[in-house]
């Protein structure tokens, strides 16, 4: 198991943490630029000292302030996969993946690289350099060198970000298959909820250096804990005054105008949420289908196809997102400027505080 806390300033920025990551398990830290994300992972390594901390990984103590323990980062038996996957090019990828282990003979070191390029796929790819190889065979090299010590601790800084759009879906994927592989604790950064939920048995949101929810990606998605979080796991968030109503509903007034219902109780100023895959479209004039208890007229701002679905922006009291089929968009004939009508059920507006 991997245990780290840490309370530090860095900057503006005072960062208190607590964290513990089970054996065989991949803990997703998510947040915005400047959380303190990869200060927490450099923490773990050894690359920043902070404040007051601990850290501990399978009962052995790599930190403690308080007793004076501060084991430098080479003697911390963990794998660091950088951001940019920090590769030497002068080096082909078996050499790369060889580095750290200079304390053994040159066939020993490279019998292990073969055998870590192998069980990632890049076998046929150990004598090829950086700048030959593409943006997730480089991500693989890089988690082969960070496997190759056989740590005890993994940690990955933003492992995708790196990568472009079309290779990061397939690259995700394997990633994750390593981490399930690999039984060692996993503490992972990203400032993309997507990616942390591909990747994370659970997922801490991290907000100006403090965890403020952590869960299972589907307990964050189902019920955030406030607009913040709800933003960031790609909920559409509105404000409004909240007051109780007939049949257990809550309706709440939305600044600039309209009402909404929810099942959640709440009262006084709020935030709702509901994802945009949750909301329906119709023509502005169409009879009302369906049993959908909210209904907003909207103005098409933007439409964009993504996959096989369309997102379409949303002016009305506030703004608003929705995410549809391409054959529903094509149905409707959407274009910028078309007037439409935006609605979702009761049960999927959540109540968060703002």
């Amino acid at each position: 198991m991997l245990a780290v806390e840490a309370r530090t300033r860095l900057g503006s920025l005072e960062l208190d943490v607590a964290l513990a990551v089970e054996a065989g398990e991949c803990l997703a830290l998510a947040g915005p630029s400047g959380a303190g994300k990869t200060t927490v992972l450099r923490v773990a390594a050894g690359l920043v000292r902070p404040a007051r901390g601990r850290v501990e990984a399978n009962g052995a103590t790599w930190l403690d302030t308080a007793r004076g323990i501060d084991l430098p980062p080479e003697r911390r038996a963990c794998g660091y996969v950088f951001q940019d996957y920090a590769l030497f090019p002068h080096l082909t990828a078996w050499q790369n993946v060889a580095y750290p282990l200079r304390g053994l003979g040159r066939r020993a070191r490279r019998e292990r690289a073969l055998e870590l390029l192998g069980r990632l796929g890049l076998a046929d790819r150990a004598d090829a350099r950086p700048h030959e190889l593409s943006g997730g065979e480089r991500q693989r090299v890089a988690l082969a060198r960070a496997l190759a010590r056989e740590p005890e601790v993994l940690l990955l800084d933003e492992p995708l970000s790196a990568l472009d759009a079309r290779t990061r879906a397939g690259a995700a994927r394997e990633l994750a298959a390593v981490l399930r592989e690999s039984g060692i604790p996993a503490l992972l950064v990203t400032h993309d909820f997507t990616e942390a939920a591909q990747l994370g048995d659970r997922v801490g949101i991290l907000d100006r250096g403090r965890v403020v929810q952590l869960g299972t990606p589907s307990e964050l998605a189902a019920s955030p804990r406030s607009a913040f979080v709800a933003d960031f796991t790609g909920a559409v968030v509105l404000t409004g005054t909240a007051r109780p109503a007939a049949d257990g509903l809550t309706h709440v007034e939305l600044d600039g105008g309209g009402t909404v219902a929810s099942t959640d109780a709440g009262e006084g100023q709020v935030a709702v949420s509901v994802y945009p895959w949750d909301v329906a479209l119709e023509p502005a004039r169409a009879e009302p289908r369906g049993s959908a208890l909210n209904r907003l007229p909207a103005e098409v701002l933007s439409v964009t196809t993504v996959g096989n679905r369309v997102r379409v922006g949303l002016r009305g009291p506030q703004p608003l997102v929705a995410e549809i089929t391409a054959a529903s968009a094509d149905r409707l004939g959407l274009r910028p400027g078309a007037e439409v009508v935006a609605s979702w059920k009761a049960a999927a507006t959540r109540i968060v505080s703002a």
